[in-house]
């Protein structure tokens, strides 16, 4: 997961985006394998902001952003155990609500389109309307990153272009 200046990006966001509706919220561990919940309750580090505990493992920028979001300004020891644990279960799971995708124009992503069932496996022809193909991210067909959507492209298309 990338923060960038607009928002989320990178690929897992762009995989999830295949998926998520505007109605749902995403939880993401940014802190994944390592439990803080020590770090942040030790009497040595009672003094220090949960900032600069968190700069240790993230960007100086993200880990200032979030503990602003969070709202935690004072040290770590004046923190209450049960409001500590609270910290590091949020480490685990942020919730955050996108308000929007970029749209069409900087999409890198596609979802939906005609239905596979409409068409035939063999030849990319429509069912319904002979001698119409449909090839390529048209169809409703998604692949993963990584070049699938790209092979599923030519692979169609060369299916179609033996029988035209």
């Amino acid at each position: 997961v990338l923060v960038i200046h607009r928002g989320l990006s990178g690929p897992a966001i762009l995989t999830i985006s295949n998926y998520w509706r505007s109605t749902e919220s995403l939880v993401v561990d940014i802190i994944p394998r390592r439990d803080l919940l020590p770090e942040l309750s030790h009497p040595a580090n009672g003094k220090k902001n949960p900032c600069t505990l968190l700069s240790k493992y993230l960007p100086r920028r993200f880990a200032s952003a979030w503990c602003q979001y969070e709202r935690l300004t004072r040290p770590c020891g004046e923190y209450s155990p049960r409001r500590t644990a609270a910290i590091s279960h949020r480490l685990h799971n942020w919730e955050i609500r996108p308000s929007k995708t970029q749209g069409y124009k900087t999409a890198e992503v596609t979802v939906g389109g005609i239905s596979t069932d409409a068409i035939s496996s063999k030849t990319m022809e429509c069912r319904t309307v002979p001698g119409l193909f449909f090839v390529g991210e048209v169809l409703d067909v998604t692949g993963e990153l990584g070049g699938f959507n790209l092979h599923w492209a030519w692979a169609s298309g060369w299916c179609a272009g033996q029988v035209v």
